[in-house]
């Protein structure tokens, strides 16, 4: 599966801080569980590219006419 296939899998996923000073996705669906830690630097540098990718599916949007 790539970035651009749909999908009906549905999943949860939590955000926040652990006990260990990392920063924790947590993935939650179908009877799996993913916890991904990450230190606080790694975890910005994810939000950069959320961010980016962001501004970029909106710029696709607007130009696709929504």
């Amino acid at each position: 599966m790539g970035i651009n296939d749909e999908s009906d899998i549905q999943a949860n996923l939590q955000i926040g801080p652990t006990t260990n000073g990392m920063v924790r996705l947590f993935i939650e669906g179908d009877g799996v569980e993913v916890p991904m830690d990450f230190d606080p630097e790694e975890a910005e540098e994810i939000a950069e590219e959320l961010r980016a990718a962001a501004q970029q599916a909106r710029a696709m949007s607007n130009a696709g006419g929504h």
